[in-house]
């Protein structure tokens, strides 16, 4: 009996060690760039400063907007990652990720100044990145 249940515990270990070193290949993108940026990340994060702007963190619905932008910020970090694992574009990713993650902790908790507090970030986080990888957005015009 102890010989089966230690073989169990094996096994478990082993395939948590097999899941955990799978590689990135695994992973099947669907989204362009453009998409992610387009259609995930700029929505959410107009979702977050239109409320903070407008001043409607009132009612549980607006609320919950708030926190499933903030969700789609951090997890579209993860996105980021999986596309890029050079360690500038990973650290640029995760500003992206805290920044969700820290607005998504104010809207749980509706605190709607710390979520006022945090507007830079998700700002500075998006101008950071794309002056890096995306420079000719902050060209200047002639």
């Amino acid at each position: 009996m102890r010989m089966i249940g230690g073989l169990l515990i094996a096994g478990c270990l082993l395939s948590r060690a097999t899941i955990a070193q799978a590689p990135a290949s695994e992973f099947q993108p669907v989204a362009t760039m453009k998409q992610l940026m387009v259609e995930i990340i700029h929505p959410a994060s107009n979702e977050i400063l239109l409320a903070v702007n407008r001043g409607q963190l009132r009612s549980d619905q607006e609320w919950t907007a708030v926190r499933r932008a903030a969700l789609a910020l951090a997890e579209s970090g993860n996105l980021l990652i999986m596309r890029n694992r050079a360690s500038d574009w990973v650290a640029e990713s995760r500003s992206l990720i805290d920044a969700g993650t820290a607005v998504y902790k104010a809207a749980d908790a509706k605190d709607a100044r710390a979520i006022a507090s945090l507007t830079d970030r998700i700002d500075a986080s998006c101008t950071s990145c794309h002056k890096k990888f995306r420079p000719a957005l902050f060209a200047p015009v002639k």
